[in-house]
């Protein structure tokens, strides 16, 4: 990450939770919509020589463009989305002269974890009082 990226505190981060939940929620949902259309889409696939298509393949489509467009989003706010079944994020944050991840997932009121940048979600450390 270079130091001109946009780095969030704590409390920033956590004032964008609720724009999150709604973006992520519609991304859920749009996945969802998409897999009920697998099949579909799979006969689709199948008979594309033979000139085949389906019904729902512009909704297919629009579908897709939704969560792209969601995810866009989401990171031209500057956050990091690791995983949208979950609906994991991190936002960068400066603390103690390097570049962390403060990480948060969809269901939890408040970020409460952070983790270095190499490290990832296993990695992921509660945060402790120094951080307010």
């Amino acid at each position: 990450m270079e130091e001109e990226d946009q780095t969030f505190t704590l409390k920033e981060a956590n004032q964008m939770i609720p724009d999150l939940e709604v973006l992520l929620k519609d991304i859920q949902k749009s996945q969802l919509c998409l897999g009920g259309m697998k099949e579909e889409i799979k006969k689709a696939g199948d008979n594309a020589l033979a000139n085949g298509g389906s019904p729902c393949g512009p909704r297919f489509i629009l579908t897709f463009e939704r969560i792209l467009k969601n995810i866009e989003k989401i990171q031209d706010l500057g956050v990091l989305v690791k995983d949208m079944e979950r609906g994991l994020c991190d936002f960068p944050c400066f603390y103690q002269g390097r570049v962390i991840y403060l990480c948060w997932k969809l269901g939890e009121s408040e970020i409460k974890w952070w983790h270095e940048v190499q490290d990832g979600f296993k990695g992921r450390q509660k945060i402790e009082k120094e951080f307010y």
